[in-house]
């Protein structure tokens, strides 16, 4: 792995009560072909693979991404059943160039800012608490173990379902960059860009389990 992609990716798990995220294996696409294969209404802004073909072409290129460094890929499971019902994942690792011993500076190998995309649930595992407690574990490691500046999220900017979610998590909206890149459906995509700093982390944080206590 290259020096400054955050250690031990293919061995980083996160659990908690409702859900499981471990790392993206090629023993997951039956699993992941099930999950994606109940209502895909939801997905109309959103790549998700359709089929065991799409499936293994879209765990193979998360493994490939994997080790070179360019992301963290997550099979989320369901705590309750152990039943593969989605992926997420780290990318977007970003290194800043700082001058001197700067006391911004976390390590070498540490990212300064990240992304968590490529998320989506099994229909049934939606309006669970599997997600919010999926981000409530990534943001958790990504603030308190790489110590990052701040987490970036990103979406279809007509994704209102998505970019709600998003916001309800406690981030801000950034601003839309327009024909961003091609999008899921063909179209020219217009990316809605939000985050989350390190200052702003306590009070997510603190909204993120007051989510799952209720």
């Amino acid at each position: 792995m290259p020096d400054r992609e955050p250690a031990n990716p293919e061995r980083l798990v996160l659990e908690g009560t409702h859900v499981r995220l471990e790392p993206l294996r090629v023993a997951h696409v039956s699993a992941l072909v099930a999950a994606a294969s109940e209502d895909r209404s939801t997905y109309g802004f959103t790549y998700v693979p359709d089929g065991l073909a799409a499936t293994e072409a879209y765990v193979a290129s998360a493994i490939i991404d994997r080790e070179a460094g360019r992301c963290v890929p997550f099979a989320t499971i369901d705590g309750s059943s152990g039943r593969v019902v989605g992926t997420t994942r780290f990318a977007t690792f970003g290194h800043y160039a700082w001058e001197g011993a700067s006391v911004h500076q976390r390590g070498e190998h540490l990212p300064d800012d990240v992304e968590i995309g490529w998320t989506w649930l099994a229909a049934s595992a939606q309006r669970t608490p599997i997600n919010t407690e999926a981000k409530l574990l990534m943001l958790s490691h990504a603030f308190e173990n790489w110590r990052v500046h701040v987490v970036r999220l990103k979406t279809d900017s007509r994704n209102e379902r998505s970019r709600s979610a998003i916001l309800r998590l406690g981030a801000q909206h950034d601003g839309i960059l327009r024909a961003a890149q091609p999008a899921s459906d063909g179209a020219m995509r217009d990316t809605a860009y939000f985050s989350i700093l390190e200052t702003e982390w306590p009070r997510v944080r603190d909204g993120l389990r007051t989510k799952l206590e209720r």
